[in-house]
């Protein structure tokens, strides 16, 4: 708790983003304060060992707990978008799209489970989609990157489709795809 120039809690005070803080201590008139500003736990020295692996537990726990309600919060997030093809607004959710081709003044949306025409731009739809999980391989084609079954310098193969890859595309999609995946000798 004590340091030169200032002590424990000035330094909590003026700090931004800090991980769980637990204080250990021989300073038992801090506790109040400390609580004051969301310290996980208030360790009194000397520290027996259940005590100290109760405040692990506890931070553990906290952990466990901060990490499910960011994965329910990504999962709260938009998994699909509507398009208009035929007359119809037809859902897609992102998760079906195998890739999609851009023809002239429309797209077509190529799904594990149908294919769907739109008035859109291949630029348009390339804006709202996730990049970490869809790449421009050609003008006019855009994959989902999880479906890409076979891969050569000039083409690939999703469910049994042959995409072109343009000699533009070519270095970005390769890393892209494989990235870490490639098993070597």
């Amino acid at each position: 708790m004590q340091m030169p120039k200032m002590n424990g809690l000035d330094f909590l005070k003026i700090s931004k983003n800090l991980p769980p803080v637990i204080i250990t201590t021989a300073y038992p008139n801090y506790a109040v304060e400390s609580f004051d500003l969301n310290v996980l736990n208030y360790l009194l020295k000397p520290i027996t060992f259940k005590r100290f692996v109760q405040a692990i537990n506890k931070a553990k726990e906290q952990f466990r707990l901060k990490e499910k309600e960011e994965y329910e919060a990504s999962q709260k997030k938009e998994n699909h978008f509507f398009i208009k093809s035929d007359g119809t607004y037809e859902k897609i959710y992102f998760l079906d799209i195998l890739y999609i081709q851009g023809l002239q003044n429309y797209v077509v949306v190529h799904t594990v489970k149908a294919r769907y025409t739109t008035l859109l731009t291949l630029k348009k739809l390339e804006e709202n989609l996730d990049s970490a999980n869809f790449i421009r391989v050609h003008k006019s084609y855009i994959v989902a990157v999880d479906k890409v079954q076979a891969l050569e310098s000039h083409e690939m193969k999703i469910s049994g489709f042959t995409i072109p890859i343009s000699k533009n595309y070519r270095e970005k999609v390769m890393k892209k795809v494989m990235e870490g995946k490639l098993w070597k000798r």
